[in-house]
């Protein structure tokens, strides 16, 4: 179906199937990205390479603009209903940042399947405490640490059901620490770092999951538009992919935003633990040499 799309037959109802396909599959990943704080990007690069037989390149090209459009559909309603803590967003990507540029210097030194070993196993290791906290609402006993009270990252978000929540930030170095490793894994590896930026405000820093997963979708959008101008240059964004990639991403971060305010933490963390389980199986996959 994908070669249709690429002009080369002339009959133009598999390209029209190929396209409402490809919006239907973005807006999926769109509406599970949203709620997930992951971006979208991890579901469609596995799905347009085997699910479509894209080259993996234009894969890559097209998550990165679904990563975009979850970032200007979804973190722009979670800004203005006031969800997303801007200001941990913006102190945490500076480790980001740093891990990312540090991941790139090493890269050539480095074996990448090594990487995706003992990365999917430290994933799959991180369901555990997920595990033993799925029933927690609202994190319970958290103080603000000294590195919090002085950059005063503590905040309020609206929740339907309980009202104004106030909470804390404990840990912040150890989320700094994760955030770094989240970066470091972007830059070795060329992948998405949702899921460790979720993990890093979630189980680092304490934070309630509706907070984690709004502020990880603010923050991808940064790290995403950092880079977009390189797969640009590149020409691996071809207009015919990342067209209805971008508006079924688009659509579905707009469904998923208004889900996410109705939805309780407990039932964002447990679809979040089975998303991070496939993750670290695809991950020690590759390391094993197996593409996914």
């Amino acid at each position: 179906m994908a070669a249709h799309a690429f002009g080369l037959v002339s009959d133009p109802l598999p390209i029209a199937g190929f396209l409402f396909v490809m919006f239907a599959t973005s807006f999926a990943a769109g509406v599970v990205g949203s709620l997930a704080g992951l971006g979208g990007g991890v579901f469609l690069v596995p799905l347009l390479t085997v699910g479509f037989g894209l080259d993996i390149h234009y894969a890559v090209g097209a998550s990165i603009v679904s990563v975009i459009a979850t970032s200007s559909g979804a973190a722009a309603a979670y800004v203005r209903d006031r969800m997303t803590n801007l200001r941990i967003g913006m102190f945490l990507e500076l480790a980001t940042t740093t891990g990312a540029i540090t991941g790139a210097l090493v890269a050539a030194f480095v074996r990448p399947q090594t990487l995706f070993l003992i990365f999917g196993v430290v994933l799959a290791l991180s369901v555990l405490p997920l595990v033993r906290q799925i029933g927690e609402e609202l994190p319970q006993g958290v103080r603000d640490d000294a590195w919090a009270s002085r950059l005063r990252l503590a905040g309020t978000y609206p929740d339907r059901r309980l009202g104004p929540v106030a909470y804390q930030v404990a840990r912040v170095p150890v989320g700094l620490a994760m955030m770094w490793i989240a970066g470091l894994i972007s830059g070795l590896l060329g992948i998405g770092s949702g899921v460790f930026k979720v993990l890093a405000m979630d189980v680092g820093m304490r934070l309630p999951m509706k907070v984690s997963t709004t502020t990880s979708n603010f923050m991808i959008g940064v790290t995403a538009a950092a880079s977009a101008g390189i797969y640009f240059g590149r020409g691996d964004v071809l207009p015919v992919i990342a067209a209805p990639v971008a508006l079924g991403v688009l659509s579905g971060a707009a469904i998923g935003t208004r889900l996410l305010v109705r939805m309780r933490n407990t039932t964002l963390r447990a679809l979040f633990v089975p998303i991070l389980l496939l993750i670290a199986v695809e991950m020690i996959l590759r390391g094993f040499g197996v593409r996914t």
